[in-house]
């Protein structure tokens, strides 16, 4: 889980904060897609970190 976590927090990072997402899109077409992003991206990106964190609370009581 800690290894989705990461992939995924990484991931949504980066198609937030740079053009990625954006450039790939408007390659492919889609341009019309980019105004939903933020609706989908930022709540994945915080989805991601709560994983993220549950399962690095988790290792540390396992310990």
């Amino acid at each position: 889980m800690l290894k989705t976590g990461i992939i995924g927090t990484v991931i949504a990072a980066i198609c937030c904060f740079t053009p990625v997402l954006v450039i790939l899109l408007s390659a492919v077409g889609l341009s019309a897609i980019i105004g939903w992003l933020d609706y989908v991206l930022l709540p994945a990106l915080v989805i991601f970190l709560a994983m993220t964190g549950y399962a690095l609370w988790k290792k540390s009581q396992a310990k």
